[in-house]
């Protein structure tokens, strides 16, 4: 039987060890694909640090309150605009990330859809903004 300081440093170890690598495969994953600098192009971005600090700053704020279990009590339409702000980031952060790797003019091609790019674009952004609006408005059918 672990005793109950074995207990927590066995599964804090384990935590800080999980996050770290989780954290330096997201760092590498960002600095290979030049991730970074293709949102701050497509933002109009001068400086990269800006971008790299926010990112950072959000990461270790998340971690903050998830660790921690902070809860905060805002006002129910805080929602909206936080929403709008992580939905943002994401949606950036794919486009780049899209736009790096030339997904879709491969899809494309290989479909044999090359005159359909912009239908194809405009099914998937359709298609994910319908499918958050459902999992989120309607949570019986997760």
């Amino acid at each position: 039987m672990i005793s109950s300081v074995g207990y927590y440093f066995t599964f804090g170890f384990i935590g800080i060890a999980s996050g770290v690598i989780v954290g330096t495969s997201l760092a590498a994953f960002l600095a290979v694909l030049d991730v970074i600098p293709r949102v701050a192009q497509l933002l109009r971005i001068r400086q990269k640090i800006i971008l790299e600090t926010a990112i950072t700053f959000g990461a270790v704020l998340g971690t903050l309150v998830t660790v921690l279990d902070i809860e905060m009590w805002l006002p129910g339409f805080s929602a909206i605009f936080l929403g709008a702000l992580m939905g943002i980031f994401v949606g950036m952060l794919t486009a780049a990330l899209t736009e790096v790797l030339n997904v879709l003019p491969i899809i494309a091609l290989r479909l044999g859809l090359i005159n359909y790019v912009r239908i194809l674009l405009v099914a998937l952004i359709l298609g994910k903004t319908l499918g958050s609006l459902l999992y989120w408005l309607l949570p019986q059918i997760q």
